[in-house]
């Protein structure tokens, strides 16, 4: 499709941008200290990655507090942007609003195994759970990464969960590791982004983590700037991506706000979605989960609630380009091969 005399200059524009400074994050806010999720007090991001010749797939872990979870739930809400997607533990927390277990991520075929890795760990901590306790909800949330991953293998053990809980820290690595490591998002390398936003009005802050595993190349878009066309003769065999496959974001922040308003923010990553050029197409499972690290007694009045919406679109916008841009290239099951972005963005800058 021809673009513009207009479009060009943009796109000239954002590739020299990314020459000289060798970055696309223009926020409509101030970010957080390090721009990532676990800007929020208490929240800490682990990993497992298996990168061997066709097993391309891992295990993120998103550990919200150092608290017993299980004995001191925290508020969360979740929005289902698009319902193509095997998650567990969504049901309950929409109906009861509360987040009892970490999060866990990876491919759809080791949801069963997570499942069972996030029971184990929470009967660690409290014994009589499923006896004299109730029995617990964890949240294991997935994509399919199966076009760089041999899915069928069902790699992703209970070992990788631990070892993924485990290793969870503030500071964290982005791209094609943990669950990202099989993700392919606009035909290009997907995998784990981040990105955050600062409050002060409220004095908080809000992050977001996405798993990013969606969207065609001839609709992505850079900072409002359409690209995909721009890409696609750099990488002539390319095999097209559907805008299917799916992406996770999860958003923390230690705003006072409860449950409800936890699923109003978390609809507004499709704010951020939209911007980068996904509508949400037949195949995706489009799953946003909303959590606050503080258990407050009074909330946010509803009219204070905007910098929280605007902050929630913002930065899972900027989280799948942070997902796009750190993720390396990938080659997986049946030679199946993803380039990074990176990497084609410094092949337009150097021809200008």
């Amino acid at each position: 499709m021809a673009i513009s005399a207009l479009q060009r200059q943009q796109q000239l524009a954002l590739l020299r941008y990314w020459r000289d400074h060798r970055c696309l994050n223009f926020p409509r806010g101030p970010v957080g200290k390090h721009n990532a999720l676990t800007d929020v007090p208490g929240v800490r991001v682990g990993h497992s990655t298996l990168a061997q010749g066709e097993i391309q797939t891992g295990v993120t872990a998103i550990v919200p507090s150092h608290d017993n979870l299980f004995q001191k739930p925290l508020p969360c809400g979740v929005s289902v942007l698009n319902g193509f997607a095997k998650p567990t533990g969504l049901t309950q927390i929409d109906e009861l609003g509360e987040l009892q277990t970490p999060v866990l991520l990876s491919n759809t075929f080791a949801v069963g195994t997570l499942f069972t890795s996030l029971v184990k760990a929470t009967l660690r901590d409290n014994p009589q759970l499923g006896r004299e306790l109730p029995t617990v909800n964890p949240l294991v949330l997935e994509c399919n990464d199966g076009w760089l991953n041999d899915i069928q293998a069902l790699a992703v053990s209970e070992e990788m969960a631990q070892q993924a809980l485990a290793s969870a820290s503030t500071r964290f690595a982005r791209g094609s590791v943990g669950a990202g490591r099989g993700m392919s998002c606009f035909s290009l390398k997907g995998g784990i982004g981040t990105a955050s936003r600062s409050l002060p009005a409220l004095q908080a802050t809000l992050g977001v983590l996405v798993l990013a595993n969606f969207g065609t190349l001839d609709h992505l878009t850079l900072q409002g700037v359409r690209i995909g066309d721009r890409l696609a003769p750099l990488v002539p065999g390319l095999i097209p991506q559907k805008d299917a496959g799916s992406i996770i974001i999860v958003i923390a922040t230690d705003a006072a706000v409860d449950a409800r308003q936890l699923k109003r923010i978390a609809r507004r990553a499709g704010a951020g979605l939209g911007r980068i050029g996904s509508y949400w197409g037949h195949g995706s499972g489009d799953i946003a989960v909303a959590f606050s690290t503080l258990r407050a007694e009074s909330t946010v009045d509803e009219t204070q609630i905007e910098p929280l919406l605007a902050a929630a679109a913002d930065a899972t916008e900027h989280a799948v380009v942070d997902a796009l841009l750190s993720a390396e290239a990938v080659t997986g099951f049946r030679g199946h091969h993803r380039p990074a972005l990176a990497d084609l963005l410094d092949q337009l800058a150097a021809a200008l």
